[in-house]
């Protein structure tokens, strides 16, 4: 059921992270589930929605998205997930910076909105072209984050690592997501099976990977290489 509300976040949502309203420090982290929120299962959120619940949570955890509609609340990532998508992250960044047309390698916390009001996705970890990213820099710095993260309309590459509380969203709504804006490639990266699912925009089911994972950008000679024995090696 589409709305045209305005998300009510409860008063002191949006005092600054670990401060009371006077400025002193708070026990209460101005997380919006903590103050009283509760996601409605039945109704359809908007990408402006998602931005009031975000900002009000200096945190950034739980995570508010939203995918057509569906309001999708991740709870802070596990130890295990942030090391692997550290990992990935880091590989990609130095691939980049030799590769410099390959693109510019973010992750999470994003505003990856497609231009569309009922959706707001956060890649943990993604791929854009670096001249975009330059424009969405300055377009930024000028008018303010949120039209700055308007610019960034297409992704070269996203990755999304499961855990037990976004598998379903993962493999589901957000992957939908990504092959219908023709994101060129999405990898699903499962730490505990020590395998990546690999999509494509018009793949019905993934083709698993269990030894490498493979990208190679349009423009680059040499392809983007990463053993998965490296990528899940012991912390």
């Amino acid at each position: 059921m589409a709305t045209s509300e305005v998300l009510a976040v409860p008063a002191g949502a949006g005092v600054p992270h670990g401060r009371d309203a006077e400025g002193g420090r708070g026990d209460d982290h101005a997380d919006p589930l903590a103050l009283g929120f509760v996601p409605d299962p039945h109704r359809r959120y908007t990408a402006a929605e998602v931005r009031v619940l975000n900002t009000a949570n200096p945190r950034h955890w739980p995570r508010f998205e939203c995918a057509r509609g569906r309001l999708l609340v991740t709870p802070a990532p596990a130890p295990l997930h942030q090391v692997v998508a550290g990992r990935l992250f880091a590989a990609l960044d130095r691939y980049c910076e030799v590769h410099f047309a390959a693109g510019a390698p973010m992750f999470s916390p994003a505003d990856i909105s497609w231009g569309r009001r009922d959706t707001l996705l956060q890649p943990d970890v993604y791929v854009v072209d670096r001249r975009v990213m330059r424009e969405s820099v300055a377009v930024g710095r000028e008018r303010g984050s949120i039209a700055g993260w308007r610019v960034i309309r297409h992704l070269l590459l996203a990755i999304e690592v499961l855990s037990p509380s976004t598998a379903a969203a993962d493999r589901g709504v957000k992957r939908e997501t990504y092959q219908a804006r023709g994101v060129p490639l999405y990898w699903v990266l499962d730490p505990e099976a020590r395998q990546v699912e690999v999509w494509t925009p018009d793949a019905t089911e993934p083709r698993v990977e269990r030894e490498r994972i493979v990208w190679h950008p349009d423009g680059v000679d040499a392809p983007f290489e990463l053993p998965l024995a490296e990528l899940f090696r012991p912390v």
